[in-house]
């Protein structure tokens, strides 16, 4: 392989290169599960972007010199780039390097010690996504469309599949505290039916990528039906007629679930869609509303973090305390009865 060049085996074997002999079918199917396709067009882009900086100063990307990514890294900082940016671009140098039995250079100690001035210097709270909660969500929810008419005439209303799948998508998202990842990969396989509801059974997640046990949710029946996880999803499948695969699916022009899954990209514009169909701005939600308003919302109605991080499946408390910290801050405040 030539160097500064991302092996093209990355697409499909991305541990190919580690070993001259060539992978069975077997391992094959492992070493994909091994990294998320959007980690690795991530890391590809990355890649790309860095041999392109070294290019322009003409420095060796394979093996990279420490001083070759301190300076990336400066260069990068002066121009503004944000930390979670700069730290998914030395992940990506980490990873091309070990994909070339070749030593981490992102260890290196002048690197470390660069990287945590840069942290401390430029270091800001992530962007985070507004909370969507209630009464907000019970908005959004009223605006799901229920029916769908048709302009041809003969064609009698029918049940609206897409309303009825963005509803069902909105709570279970919402009371599974679920990332979007979750809702595009979840399968009918994964849902058993419980005396006080449903348990979702994620075989993999952000916190369980190796997918070593199942991590169980749960979604209790709700007291008011038009609010309710497990009536607006046993909704939907009836309607859309799904009884095995993907939970959510495309629907198509024709009023037809598409038999494919959602991507993750897609559900960021569906939340926002429902967000405007109830006449809310949706620059500050995405996907991620929904995880974010459970917390929130859970924190607010007394629910201690340890049982939030039980549904959300938070391995550390101290990730948690930042989705709940900015609604903290108005709470008890005296800056909020100055009557300027």
């Amino acid at each position: 392989m030539n160097p500064g060049h991302f092996p093209t085996q990355l697409e499909s074997n991305p541990l190919e290169l580690l070993d001259a002999v060539p992978l069975t079918e077997a391992e094959s199917e492992y070493v994909e599960a091994a990294r998320a396709a959007n980690t690795l067009r991530g890391y590809r882009s990355d890649w790309n972007e860095f041999t392109s900086w070294c290019t322009q100063r003409n420095r060796a990307p394979l093996p990279a010199a420490a001083s070759t990514i301190t300076g990336y890294l400066s260069d990068l900082a002066k121009a503004g780039a944000k930390v979670g940016t700069m730290s998914r671009r030395l992940s990506a140098l980490k990873f091309v390097h070990q994909l070339n039995n070749l030593t981490d250079p992102t260890a290196n100690a002048r690197v470390v010690a660069v990287w945590e001035g840069i942290r401390r210097t430029h270091g800001a709270p992530p962007d985070q996504a507004a909370p969507l909660m209630p009464p907000e969500l019970f908005d959004v929810l009223a605006a799901c469309p229920t029916t769908k008419t048709w302009k041809a005439k003969g064609r009698l209303p029918e049940p609206d599949l897409a309303g009825a799948r963005d509803k069902a998508l909105l709570l279970v998202g919402f009371v599974g505290a679920l990332r979007r990842s979750e809702l595009a990969a979840l399968l009918i396989e994964h849902i058993d039916e419980h005396p006080n509801g449903l348990v979702l059974a994620l075989p993999r997640s952000k916190t369980n990528r190796h997918g070593t046990a199942a991590e169980l949710v749960v979604l209790p029946r709700g007291g008011n039906p038009e609010r309710c996880p497990v009536t607006a999803l046993q909704a939907w499948l009836h309607l859309a007629g799904i009884s095995a695969g993907p939970v959510f699916q495309g629907v198509t022009k024709a009023n037809k679930p598409s038999g494919r899954a959602l991507n993750p990209e897609s559900i960021n514009v569906l939340v926002q869609n429902a967000v405007v169909r109830a006449g809310i701005d949706p620059l500050p939600y995405s996907a991620h509303s929904l995880r974010a308003g459970f917390i929130t919302y859970a924190h607010l109605r007394g629910a201690s973090d340890r049982a939030i991080a039980h549904q959300s499946r938070h391995r550390s408390l101290a990730t948690l305390s930042g989705y709940i910290r900015v609604n903290n801050a108005w709470t008890d405040n005296a800056a909020t009865t100055l009557g300027l």
